[in-house]
């Protein structure tokens, strides 16, 4: 053992110390500015809040009345069949909606990696995707003790018919749920703005000719109801003046009602836009009444496959018909 037998000494050995600790001192507090910064640059990324404001869980009561508890920064989210809300919000869902036919196509560049779950979310399935949060649609999705068992695998909010029923309604509720209403409050503006965008194109390009939806699936025509999917976007958004045929259809919940090829021979559209999941097969588009349709004999029939978003309701799906409608009005 070294003895310091001299004030002297123990002055130096003093400063020494003193000089350490104000080191380690400046480093300890660089270390945490560096973490605040962190912090800071992870809730200013995209798809997050721009703002640093701390986020806790909350309790919330669902449209049918259950208490829940939504996580503050939920990971491994289920929203099937709310996926175009949810990407607009900048999650990526841990599985996506998917029935026999397939998933949403115009999703699948957002989607990509993601895996399938069945529209139906078997309990077993959704358990092992081990969720933190599930966003379910409708009240019928979780009847018969269907809600008791997702709840014991994680925080589940029924959005509820009232809201389901309207995206823009869909997407606030969502937003709200995540702490993310400021970015979707700026999407539906930058939506909004470019449907007035689009509606003046459409209007100088046909003016106020009329315009049909029409979706062909095995071989039966169905056309939109005209208050959803891309009905809600060509008479509601763009202010598209809607043909004869939707005042004369019985009023239908269903997002397309099926229609005969002898009320269509009816039409008096001047465009049409049709879905053709049949695209490749011989059928009902070969048929002489058809091909008598004044906008069918004009050439105004804009074709797409069922990989487009035409049949599907979101700020997203919404968007991506506006773009259809003004390349197939430019042709």
């Amino acid at each position: 053992m070294v003895m310091f037998k001299s004030r002297k000494h123990i002055g130096l050995l003093s400063a020494i110390l003193a000089i350490s600790l104000t080191a380690s001192a400046c480093g300890g507090n660089k270390e945490s500015t560096n973490q605040v910064a962190g912090s800071a640059a992870e809730t200013s990324a995209p798809g997050s809040s721009t703002a640093a404001k701390p986020v806790a869980e909350k309790k919330v009561k669902d449209a049918m009345g259950n208490e829940v508890t939504i996580p503050a920064n939920p990971k491994r989210i289920i929203a099937s069949y709310l996926e175009d809300p949810l990407l607009v919000l900048g999650e990526k869902p841990v599985a996506q909606w998917m029935v026999a036919n397939g998933t949403q196509l115009y999703l699948e560049k957002e989607l990509s990696g993601v895996p399938t779950i069945p529209s139906t979310l078997p309990p077993e399935t959704v358990l092992s995707f081990s969720p933190d949060l599930l966003l379910i649609g409708n009240e019928s999705q979780v009847a018969k003790g269907l809600y008791e068992q997702y709840s014991k695998i994680a925080p589940t909010y029924v959005l509820g018919d009232e809201i389901v029923g309207d995206w823009r309604k869909t997407l606030l509720k969502m937003a709200e749920l995540l702490n993310k209403t400021d970015i979707a409050e700026k999407a539906l503006k930058e939506y909004e703005d470019k449907a007035k965008t689009t509606r003046d194109k459409v209007k100088q390009t046909i003016g106020d000719k009329s315009a049909a939806i029409l979706w062909l699936s095995k071989k039966t025509f169905y056309v939109v109801n005209g208050k959803v999917a891309s009905g809600a976007v060509l008479y509601g958004d763009l202010g598209m003046k809607s043909p004869n045929i939707l005042a004369v259809l019985p009023d239908a919940k269903a997002n397309w009602v099926s229609i005969s090829l002898e009320k269509l021979a009816e039409l008096d559209a001047d465009y049409i836009f049709l879905v053709n999941s049949d695209k490749g097969q011989a059928g009902n588009l070969e048929e002489p009444l058809w091909r008598n349709i004044p906008a069918v004999k004009a050439g105004h029939v804009y074709e797409f496959d069922r990989s487009g978003s035409w049949l599907y309701n979101g700020l997203i799906a919404g968007s991506k018909v506006m773009d259809d409608v003004v390349k197939s009005l430019s042709k």
